[in-house]
């Protein structure tokens, strides 16, 4: 644990207060940092937008990835007022970013009625021991599209 002083956590730290007092959210913010700028902010919006994806880590990259016109964020650090879940954990992997630095662990947000270890707990498990069904269907038309896209010569890749 390291009480090193950041501004970029602080202004993490900032946004959920913001997302707690407004009532936009529960208390959590986070910002992504590139080259010492922030290019994306965001805090926990779930319950004012109906969407349970808006949590602060998801928001900050969405505008960080709007702010440099792409979804890869090499060179960037995500500073989040909390151990981001594993939802948000996959968003960070997925957008490439370098670094994490977080306020309070996973285990302080459960102390506080935030436990999402149940979350940990089911990627964990194989798909027929989830407490939410998982079935295999039509398999034989849907490998169809990742086949055609192997074949692509223009595809994105990521």
């Amino acid at each position: 644990m390291s009480d090193i002083s950041s501004p970029f956590m602080e202004s993490a730290i900032a946004l959920s207060t913001k997302a707690m007092r407004s009532g936009r959210g529960g208390p959590y913010g986070a910002v992504v940092v590139r080259d010492g700028e922030i290019i994306g902010r965001g805090m926990n919006e779930v319950p004012s937008l109906n969407d349970p994806t808006a949590h602060a880590e998801m928001t900050a990259i969405r505008e960080a990835c709007d702010h440099v016109g792409d979804w890869n964020l090499e060179g960037c650090e995500l500073y989040t007022s909390c151990e981001p879940c594993p939802m948000c954990m996959g968003a960070v992997y997925w957008a490439r970013l370098d670094r994490v630095y977080y306020g309070n662990s996973k285990e302080v947000a459960a102390r506080f009625g935030f436990n999402s270890q149940i979350f940990y707990d089911e990627l964990a498990l194989p798909t027929n021991k989830r407490q939410i069904p998982m079935e295999p269907l039509m398999e034989e038309m849907a490998v169809k599209v990742f086949e055609e896209w192997d074949a692509k010569t223009d595809k994105a890749e990521y």
